[in-house]
């Protein structure tokens, strides 16, 4: 569905499960008595940026627009011709699937090497289902840049072997290899009906749509046997009811379509298993019905085992599909949602489905014409939403969302929303209770270009009307979110309340600007939420409009790392940097919270950090010694300092006395250079280069002056703090 597009303008300047990352690998461990987050699957995926190779590392970067952006870990390997990324297996497999990006326009081939060899097969890439526009979204930029494309082996490798790819001539941008140990074909079922004996042509030449019609006709009340083939379907399915379609499996049975079922209503008991669905949606349409299905399976249906690829929605689901459930499959690039409940849905469950690289919300309730009851989203793994969320629950009644992983959504996204967003009438609002259990969100959350501020990893919106529902959130794990962990927001910007929230037990680490973002009226709870590495700030509470009631935050009991309060509402905390490998040349002090002991009128602490060598800080005067500390989100191997006043002839020459010191915790310090005179001087640029020792190791830098023969107090117009020597 549409992402937001809302008029929530500021009036401010514009400014549970631990993850571990091993090896490039992204694997959720699952706490004591608690499930473990995300989908079982059948493969294990490598980072490109984590292999070997002779091409080019770009990111980590969060900009909307950029390549680096939407790829997985926003970061990824730019390969030009001749140039390869080797992975280094993680499992037995004989199969992968490639997540790439070509420049636009171009087409071409990725050779593949197995420990040194080169296979016969190549993987073809192009660029023909990437670069999406969609203008009438507010916010949106040209997107979708990424693609996926699978190649069976041909040969079994161990855990351990090597296997590499090589552009072969287009410059071509490697993210992510999914390893995978794929199972032969099935056989057929006894007594099932067979497409081909009702003429299907397997080589996807021919026209198979009435061989399969005729099949589900022949079927009814048993099954349709899809072989292992290319069948090729030139219009959609319908009148699909009590009946069974099943493939040989998602890598040897595929039915090529851009609509493969489209029916208003159904009977049910339709249960769809074991083949792929590969579309050619290369634009999204909103009026063309280009999804897997549209419409109803009926009552007690089921899909599983399914590959869904470029499609425009994996499955708009409509009128009757009470105790539907959807598990086990991989839904790939779709230029919208993955799956959508729209509206009427009753006990359906979405289970343990992988779903990559979506144009819009992963996955969606949206409770348009009668509310989405007793529904939910469970143990699913959701990677690299380019438009909106990884997971939307748009209105609807006693709605779960539960032990999901969801990791690097982008622009006008949260890994999770809980919102009275409603797009269109009639809408019903989030009602009962709403359980947000066992969750798990990697680097999600994103800048809103429509709100010229950004949204939270975990947001709960009032946005058309008060929030009134029950949302009890449990369990939660925040991490290296490049802004804010909750967001508690009226997004349309009428200052509707959102209530009744209480958030128990979470672990929130690395968190970009603060772990409480509350721009709503209403109240929250919150008991056993630990935060570590916090970039900016504990709480951001500056509800809008600004005179639209206060947020209040309780607190339960058990909560540490976030006590602080950003105190200035007409400007918005500076995010940290995401991702902890930054760029050796990126100034580790840029942006990043800064303190002292005291200031000079206008000249506070964070002028010293602000990329402007023309603004500076200055101490209280004749109070020696003055310091001034950086926290720099996280611990790096510092190794030299730029301090720099500003560059102006009217400065004249002077020397400052000061001590460098360091810490990890931001409360012990140890001396890291020992006091010295630093001489500035406008006639040389009025900088200084301090050389920090090798072994150093710190979060918190912080500069003691103690004397400066050209004013009485500490003057700094830029610290700046790089990796290199």
């Amino acid at each position: 569905m549409h992402s937001s597009t809302a008029a929530h303008l500021r009036r401010t300047p514009a400014i549970g499960a631990v993850v571990a990352l091993a090896a490039g690998m992204l694997v959720a461990v699952a706490p004591a008595a608690h499930a473990a987050s995300g989908a079982t699957l059948p493969f294990t995926s490598v980072e490109a940026e984590s292999a070997t190779t002779t091409g080019t590392k770009i990111g980590p970067d969060h900009t909307q627009g950029t390549l680096a952006s939407e790829a997985s870990g926003r970061q990824a390997v730019r390969l030009s011709s001749g140039q390869r990324v080797e992975f280094t297996v993680p499992r037995a497999a004989n199969a992968v699937n490639l997540a790439y990006s070509v420049p636009d326009g171009q087409s071409g081939t990725l050779n593949v090497y197995v420990n040194g060899t080169r296979l016969a097969r190549t993987i073809p890439v192009t660029s023909k289902y990437s670069y999406v526009d969609t203008g009438w979204i507010a916010g949106a930029k040209t997107h979708h840049f990424f693609d996926n494309a699978r190649l069976l082996l041909g040969r079994d490798v161990q855990a351990g072997d090597k296997v590499a790819v090589e552009s072969t001539g287009t410059q071509v941008t490697v993210d992510v290899a999914d390893f995978e140990q794929v199972a032969a074909a099935a056989s057929q079922p006894a007594g099932s009906v067979s497409v081909v004996a009702k003429g299907a042509d397997p080589s996807g030449n021919g026209d198979s749509t009435q061989a399969f019609r005729d099949a589900i006709t022949a079927a009814q009340g048993g099954t349709v046997w899809i072989p292992p083939g290319d069948y090729r379907v030139t219009s959609s399915l319908s009148g699909v009811q009590n009946v069974t379609l099943q493939g040989a499996g998602s890598w040897y049975s595929v039915v090529r379509t851009s609509r493969f079922v489209d029916q208003t209503s159904s009977s049910g008991n339709v249960h769809i298993k074991d083949f792929a669905v590969i579309g050619e949606v290369t634009e999204r349409v909103d009026s063309s019905p280009d999804n897997f299905v549209n419409g109803s399976l009926g009552p007690n249906s089921s899909v599983s085992g399914m590959w869904l690829q470029h499609l425009k929605v994996g499955l708009w689901l409509t009128g009757n599909n009470d105790n539907l459930v959807v598990e086990n499959s991989r839904i790939l690039d779709t230029t919208a949602d993955g799956l959508n409940l729209n509206g009427s849905a009753k006990g359906v469950r979405v289970r343990n489905n992988f779903l990559r690289n979506q144009g819009d919300d992963s996955l969606a309730m949206w409770s348009l014409y009668a509310p989405d009851t007793n529904s939910s989203f469970e143990n699913n793994t959701i990677s690299q939403p380019n438009l909106a969320n990884g997971i939307a629950i748009y209105g609807g009644t006693d709605i779960s969302v539960k032990n999901n992983l969801v990791s690097d959504t982008n622009a006008l996204g949260s890994g999770i929303a809980i919102s009275n967003q409603k797009f269109l009438d009639p809408f019903s609002p989030l009602a009962g209770t709403i359980t947000v259990d066992g969750n798990t969100l990697v680097r999600t959350g994103a800048m809103n270009p429509n709100w010229n501020h950004p949204m939270g990893a975990l947001r709960v919106d009032s946005y058309d009307s008060a929030v009134n529902a029950t949302v009890d959130i449990t369990d939660t794990t925040i991490i290296d979110s490049p802004y804010s962990a909750f967001e508690f927001v009226s997004g349309g910007g009428r200052g509707y309340p959102v209530r009744n929230v209480d958030v128990t037990g979470a672990t929130v680490r690395n968190t970009g600007t603060v772990v409480v973002q509350a721009e709503a009226q209403g109240a929250a709870t919150f008991r056993n939420v630990t935060a570590t590495q916090v970039g900016a700030a504990g709480v951001y509470n500056c509800p809008y409009p600004a005179n639209s009631g206060s947020f209040t935050l309780t607190d339960g009991g058990g909560n540490s790392g976030w006590s602080s309060t950003w105190t200035d509402c007409s400007t918005w905390p500076q995010p940290g940097q995401g991702n902890p490998d930054p760029d050796p040349g990126r100034n580790l002090a840029k942006g990043r919270p800064a303190t002292a002991t005291g200031s000079q009128d206008v000249y506070t602490p964070g002028k010293a950090a602000d990329g402007d060598a023309n603004s500076y800080w200055e101490s209280a005067n004749n109070a020696f010694p003055q310091a001034w500390t950086v926290d720099l989100g996280s611990s790096y191997p510092v190794r030299r300092l730029v301090l720099k006043l500003p560059p102006s002839a009217a400065w004249g020459a002077r020397t400052q006395t000061i001590t460098v010191l360091g810490s990890t915790d931001g409360s012990a310090y140890a001396t890291v250079v020992g006091s010295r005179g630093y001489r500035f001087d406008p006639a040389t640029g009025n900088t200084a280069t301090v050389s920090l020792p090798s072994g150093t190791d710190l979060r918190y830098l912080r500069l003691s002056v103690s004397a400066n023969t050209g004013w009485p107090a500490g003057q700094f117009s830029e610290v700046e703090a790089y990796l290199t020597s």
